[in-house]
């Protein structure tokens, strides 16, 4: 077990990691482009942060929270998603006393104890931005097409924008009455979860994951035919604002999310490409969360993506993403002059940004050389001791095999061009 991670965990070795240094980047980078900034928040939170920001009824806190007491009888939970932090951290910094809007973007680690599957660990790791401050609709359509223009910049294609209108607690509580009244005939046909949920929140039936249940709710009444005025003209804008940006969408009225913050707009990129989970990205609008934290009433929108499915889809779209060469130059010595001289090129050469190695295993020349294939290294320089007394240096091209004599006083010149 010593030798084992933990169930629903998974190590990235180096052969892997920069695949998450590019997107990780990718996304750094657009999300600057858009003035988004940085925030980190804590590992773990107080636990009632989740319960009463991500509601009760939901999976996340019904039977996926790493949960725990500390020493002082505090429960504490590692957090599962990122919202709720970010709007902790935004109430008690008492950010909302700046200039509006507040864009915030974020790179996590995030838990949850749930049957590991393809694509979803207890350990994984979330891309998240999210905009406090306003009720525009632009904020939302600005949301969207920053996902979007990251998806297609590492250039997936066939992902599909699915939004839909989940109304504000005035009209949901509507939609609920005629959803229970539909469900009541096959309310002991439901999985157990849903059966408690068919009195606290409905809604959440329609994104159960049983198929018992997917089939029971087939023909169901839509929350696009409850939304109140106001839900119903914003819904409207949004559609407009995204067409004004050249998005295009699906509406797709069995779009609930999981989670009971959100209010109005509510989205997914999906694709058809990762199985039956097939969502990418997914966010959505929630005017109430931030008052219901302990802040005033200030409105805000995001999304959450998961690393670890966006690299399988884009492994599932054939798209590679390039190893970095690890190594610039190899440096192959022979003789304790040469050594010396080598340790301090390497330095050197190091301190100028290039990407230098030399055998630390004591080989023989032959294995010096075989070594600097496996580091895929694209030029060696052979320093014996004959080399420094003639003060000249061998340079050998690993990729065409051409070698070349450079003066040893040029030899730092030549390496840093």
């Amino acid at each position: 077990m010593l030798t084992n991670a933990p169930k629903g965990t998974k190590d990235i070795l180096p052969n892997q990691v920069y695949k998450w240094h590019y997107v990780e980047k990718t996304f750094a980078d657009i999300c600057l482009k858009y003035g988004f900034k940085e925030i980190r928040t804590p590992i773990f939170e107080h636990t009632e942060l989740f319960t009463r920001g991500v509601g009760d009824t939901t999976d996340i806190v019904e039977k996926q929270m790493y949960t725990f007491d500390d020493y002082a009888k505090r429960s504490l939970t590692l957090k599962p998603e990122g919202t709720s932090p970010v709007v902790r951290a935004f109430v008690e910094h008492k950010q909302y006393a700046e200039v509006q809007p507040t864009k915030y973007f974020y790179d996590i680690p995030c838990y949850r104890y749930e049957k590991p599957q393809s694509g979803r660990l207890r350990e994984f790791h979330q891309f998240g931005i999210e905009i406090f401050g306003t009720n525009n609709m632009m904020a939302d359509a600005e949301v969207i097409c920053l996902g979007k223009d990251f998806l297609e910049g590492l250039g997936l294609q066939d992902i599909e924008l699915r939004i839909n209108s989940i109304g504000c607690p005035q009209c949901r509580d509507e939609y609920k009455k005629v959803l229970r009244e539909f469900l009541q005939p096959k309310h002991d046909e439901l999985c157990d979860t849903c059966k408690g949920r068919f009195v606290k929140n409905p809604l959440r039936i329609l994104d159960c994951k049983s198929e018992i249940c997917q089939e029971l709710v087939q023909g169901a009444p839509v929350m696009l035919d409850y939304l109140c005025e106001e839900c119903a003209i914003a819904f409207t804008d949004l559609k407009n604002d995204l067409m004004s940006m050249d998005v295009e969408f699906i509406v797709d009225a069995g779009i609930v999310r999981g989670l009971d913050y959100y209010t109005k707009t509510a989205f997914e990129f999906v694709s058809n490409k990762i199985g039956a989970q097939g969502t990418v990205c997914g966010g959505g609008r929630y005017d109430n969360l931030i008052e219901e934290l302990g802040g005033p009433p200030i409105p805000g929108v995001g999304f959450g993506l998961g690393i670890e499915r966006l690299l399988l889809t884009l492994e599932a779209n054939d798209i590679e993403i390039a190893e970095p060469p690890s190594v610039d130059v190899f440096i192959a010595i022979m003789g304790e002059r040469a050594k010396k001289y080598g340790l301090s090129l390497l330095r050197q050469l190091r301190l100028k940004g290039v990407k230098a190695e030399m055998d630390l295993m004591a080989r023989n020349f032959k294995g010096q050389f075989k070594y600097a294939d496996r580091l895929h290294a694209k030029q060696t320089i052979v320093i014996g001791d004959n080399e420094l007394d003639e003060g000249m240096i061998t340079i050998k091209n690993m990729g065409t095999s051409e070698q070349r004599l450079i003066p040893i006083n040029s030899i730092m010149e030549e390496l840093t061009k």
